[in-house]
């Protein structure tokens, strides 16, 4: 699905026309370019190059213009990114080749430029259309498998990653309330029930997604194609992103799946097992679970107070705010199953 484009299509236009005749040696003819829909606080866009009678379809990941997300509730820099992703495909990892990065003459920011793969990221779609029913049992044991690649990615071929062990993330998250001068009583009872609960530190850690879930990879008929959306890649402890692609919201509807909408949380242990992962304790997973419903209402929150504070007028982002009042909800129902 792509949105019309915005103003600064042309800018964009000759910005890639410069940097894809820098990386690929000759005159680039830039066509097809669009913006994809979704993506609150970073921009993609869909283009083909064509160079010396060859073409090349692509992707070019950007920071929306005169908005500065790099770094904000830890996001990675752009350039770290596209690093961290070079890795991971070096490493075997379903994702996208990243191919070159902008440079300040091309007037875009930080940007880089991976290919583009087959595949639509579209929730809906997956669970619900024709096309693919195949994949709908597929999908589960895949997810399993890649993730448990990504955490095997040598941590010597990553650039320099924070490391994020459960105190920090709880920290981070009452730090994001307080910013926004926010309080609300459910989250207050999740935050503590997880302060009093939280898992030990593991001994070495791996790289961690950061926002493994529906909605954030490519599939097609034959199941997942690609990994997306890095930025919040750091290291820290494998079932962090187990318990994400859990939560409740990212099932879209497949309430009775919680592994992404597709199967049950025991098939995708198991297969994230079988694939060469650390066994998964289910404390642990529940723990990781239940903090990332908390994660995910205090993003919406956080989405919803950067439009209505002045700070990034978008609509997209005050109708995220609207579903807060969904994790408080999860949230009441996990912490009573869980007392």
């Amino acid at each position: 699905m792509t949105v019309q484009l915005s103003s600064d299509a042309d800018l964009v236009a000759t910005a890639l026309g410069q940097a894809a005749a820098r990386h690929f040696g000759g005159p680039a003819r830039i066509e097809h370019l669009s913006r994809e829909s979704g993506g609150a606080s970073r921009q993609t866009w869909s283009f083909d190059a064509v160079v010396n009678g060859s073409r090349h379809e692509l992707v070019l990941r950007r920071d929306p213009p005169a908005v500065e997300t790099s770094g904000q509730s830890g996001a990675l820099a752009r350039a770290t990114e596209f690093r961290v992703l070079q890795a991971a495909f070096r490493a075997g990892v379903r994702a996208p080749e990243v191919l070159f990065e902008l440079d300040p003459r091309d007037g875009l920011g930080d940007a880089y430029v991976m290919r583009r793969i087959a595949g639509t990221a579209i929730a809906r779609r997956l669970l619900r259309d024709p096309p693919y029913a195949t994949a709908r049992g597929l999908i589960v044991d895949q997810l399993g498998e890649i993730l448990a690649r990504i955490h095997a990615v040598n941590l010597k071929t990553l650039p320099p990653l924070a490391r994020k062990e459960a105190a920090d993330h709880i920290a981070g998250l009452r730090h994001q309330l307080d910013a926004m001068g926010y309080a609300k009583a459910v989250f207050e009872l999740a935050l503590s029930w997880l302060d009093r609960r939280k898992p030990a530190p593991i001994s070495t850690p791996v790289l961690v997604h950061g926002d493994y879930r529906t909605g954030n990879y490519l599939a097609d008929a034959s199941g997942v194609t690609a990994i997306l959306d890095w930025e919040g890649a750091h290291l820290g402890d494998p079932v962090e992103d187990l318990g994400w692609l859990c939560v409740k919201s990212w099932r879209f509807g497949a309430v009775d799946k919680p592994a992404g909408g597709f199967g049950s949380r025991e098939e995708l242990w198991t297969a994230y097992e079988r694939a060469g992962g650390r066994h998964v304790d289910a404390v642990r997973a529940r723990w990781w679970e239940i903090f990332g419903t908390v994660r995910w209402g205090v993003i919406c929150h956080t989405q919803a107070w950067k439009h209505l504070s002045g700070g990034q007028k978008s609509m997209e982002l005050a109708a995220i705010g609207r579903r807060a009042v969904e994790t408080e909800f999860d949230l009441l129902q996990l912490l009573k199953q869980g007392t």
